[in-house]
């Protein structure tokens, strides 16, 4: 192996697989933001209407720019969550019902406490994070306490959490239309709305968590071998507790900030979210076997998701070509991201 790599020439030294695999996600997106103008111009050519590329393109504009980071931000902590359980080798398909049920019991409680978060309706938005906080708890409790596998545990606490929503709203919707709530949408800095810029500084807290914590590293050490990280003294259990609980506390931020976007929590409050944060994730570069990844990766995994279904509404394609489109980017991304000669089954 010695003598192969030092008789490689300097660009194949450069490009190894491993670089590759790490550069791809953001290459990717890079390729996207110009593609997708240049179909965009070609269309208008075709229509008579010829422009400029790139400088009077529809898609590549501060506006639109805006549009992609409002469809993004609630998707991206509901990423963050799950980018956390599969970095310990875990999944977590809970995302929907928790989102629905954090979402109704804020605009439930946010309208008990007077409506306005400038008297005591702010404890709503806290009240949101514990309940997701405690959704998360009792997903990893039933995973690890009984035996069950992560994707089957947190699948049913999935289905809890959206007959709950169901129980408590009748299938009614529940309006927030408090001018200081919604100016998480309405009020914009430097032409980008005040949730992108949330769920920027919530991304931080994720990072910080991830790269300048124990636990954060103890999430690695899990996804990178529990029998190892269990024989070097570490309670995996708990830091399995801790990594849904965590999880979920992101879930039911994704919820405000969905609520934030459109003024409305009902039960399908959470509706998609499992295929979008479980593609960006993929995509973005995360391993799914664990111990590799992060949340920047995730980042540009949801501007990735988040830049295709925007593009593809500019330039016309219809929803079920871009939910193919997704399908066949998860697949490229775990075909070029597995190493199969190392994979003897696949689970």
């Amino acid at each position: 192996m010695a003598d192969t790599m030092a008789n490689a020439t300097p660009a194949a030294r450069f490009l190894t697989r491993d670089r590759i695999i790490k550069w791809a996600p953001l290459l990717v997106l890079g390729v996207l933001i110009l593609l997708f103008p240049f179909f965009e111009w070609l269309e208008d050519i075709r229509a008579g209407e010829a422009h400029a590329y790139l400088i009077d393109s529809r898609f590549f504009s501060i506006r639109n720019a805006a549009r992609i980071g409002i469809a993004a931000a609630p998707a991206l902590m509901v990423a963050v969550g799950v980018t956390f359980i599969i970095i310990m080798g875990s999944i977590d398909l809970s995302m929907e019902g928790t989102v629905s049920v954090c979402a109704v019991i804020f605009a439930f409680a946010f309208l008990a406490w007077s409506g306005t978060v400038l008297s005591w309706a702010w404890l709503a938005i806290p009240a949101a994070m514990l309940v997701g906080a405690a959704m998360g708890f009792i997903n990893g409790l039933v995973h690890v306490k009984l035996k069950i596998p992560s994707f089957m545990a947190s699948l049913a606490m999935g289905f809890v959490g959206t007959g709950l929503a169901l129980l408590l709203t009748g299938g009614d919707r529940t309006r927030v239309e408090d001018p200081i709530f919604r100016s998480l949408l309405t009020e914009r800095w430097l032409n980008f709305p005040v949730m992108v810029y949330v769920a920027f500084a919530f991304l931080l807290i994720a990072w910080f968590i991830q790269s300048r914590t124990t636990l954060g590293r103890n999430f690695y050490a899990v996804g990178g071998g529990e029998e190892l990280a269990h024989a070097s003294g570490l309670n995996v259990e708990r830091v399995r507790l801790m990594g849904f609980t965590l999880a979920g506390v992101f879930f039911a931020v994704g919820a405000l900030l969905a609520v934030g976007r459109i003024g409305i929590a009902e039960t399908a409050t959470g509706n998609n979210f499992m295929f979008v944060s479980i593609t960006a994730v993929v995509v973005g570069g995360t391993a799914l076997w664990g111990g590799i990844g992060g949340v920047w990766n995730t980042l540009v995994g949801v501007l990735i998701v988040s830049v295709i279904n925007n593009g593809m509404v500019v330039i016309g394609l219809p929803a079920y070509v871009q939910d193919a489109v997704l399908g066949i980017l998860v697949i490229l991304a775990v075909v070029l991201s597995t190493d199969r000669r190392s994979v003897s089954f696949v689970k």
